[in-house]
């Protein structure tokens, strides 16, 4: 069996055989490379289909669930990382993934992602960051760029966006990665390790969404938003070598903070285990 033919069977492995495609993402949507790179990732890992949970807010990127073939929870906006804590606590055992987007994680679900952060609760979290709410008609989101455009931002936005990455650091996540839709390999590889690490795992991955950001910003067609996101990144084994002049206007990319913290779900164990032995 040639290797693309190998790649084939192993994505329709891990869909659901009932459910009826084409999906409702537009034509071009990073959404689907990653969901491409999240089910390579785990089938590299050897994971059985009913030891992982993917679980969803609202959103474009939380239709994904939809499509996968595993344990799945499609929730309310905002909401998918209490979900999915409800069942990290349940079943400590099961690999716990959550897909949500920049408006879903980070605005309505905002004080949910950075108190999961600091639990260091063994969740992985994949945002998939487009810089606009897609789904709800283009609105500015806390990751909209200042003087960007959008339906609720006709003059520039005039906010200050949010880091994915230095907030995750800052309240206390584990494993703190940012990838793109363009370099797949490399986001293949971060959600390998975000999966096996032990505690609360962040995967930023810049993608691509052309119908409203792009469209708004006059940044072109799915392909010209790849090609900058090819342009503007810079591994950080690279960047931990410029000088800050030259990162002026770039993104970095890879494993960017990787501590060890006692995670939440073994901390709450120990509790019970200490609680039931003074009661015995």
């Amino acid at each position: 069996m040639d290797k693309i033919a190998h790649e084939s069977d192993v994505t329709h492995h891990y869909l659901r055989p009932k459910k009826k495609f084409p999906n409702v993402w537009c034509a071009g949507c990073g959404n689907g490379i990653v969901m491409g790179a999240l089910i390579r990732s785990i089938d590299r890992l050897g994971l059985d289909k009913d030891e992982v949970v993917v679980v969803s807010g609202i959103g474009c990127s939380s239709r994904m669930p939809v499509y996968l073939d595993f344990g799945t929870l499609h929730t309310t906006h905002g909401r998918a990382l209490p979900f999915a804590t409800g069942v990290k606590i349940a079943k400590p055992n099961m690999k716990v993934i959550v897909i949500t987007g920049d408006g879903d994680a980070l605005a309505i679900g905002g004080n949910h992602f950075i108190h999961a952060c600091r639990r260091n609760i063994d969740i992985t979290t994949i945002l998939i960051n487009n810089k606009i709410y897609g789904m709800t008609g283009g609105q500015f989101a806390p990751t909209t760029p200042g003087g960007s455009f959008a339906t609720t931002a006709p003059y520039g936005n005039y906010e200050k966006q949010f880091d994915a990455v230095k907030l995750a650091i800052g309240a206390g996540a584990s494993y703190v990665a940012r990838g793109t839709v363009y370099h797949v390999q490399q986001l293949e590889k971060l959600i390998e390790g975000a999966i096996m690490k032990k505690g609360f795992a962040l995967v930023d991955t810049y993608s691509n969404c052309h119908t409203y950001y792009g469209r708004f910003n006059k940044e072109g067609d799915a392909v010209a938003m790849l090609d900058w996101f090819k342009k503007h990144a810079v591994p950080i084994n690279v960047a931990q070598k410029l000088p800050p002049e030259k990162l002026e206007g770039k993104f970095v990319t890879g494993l960017i903070h990787e501590t060890n913290a006692t995670e939440f779900c073994e901390e709450y164990a120990m509790l019970v285990e200490r609680l039931a032995a003074k009661e015995s």
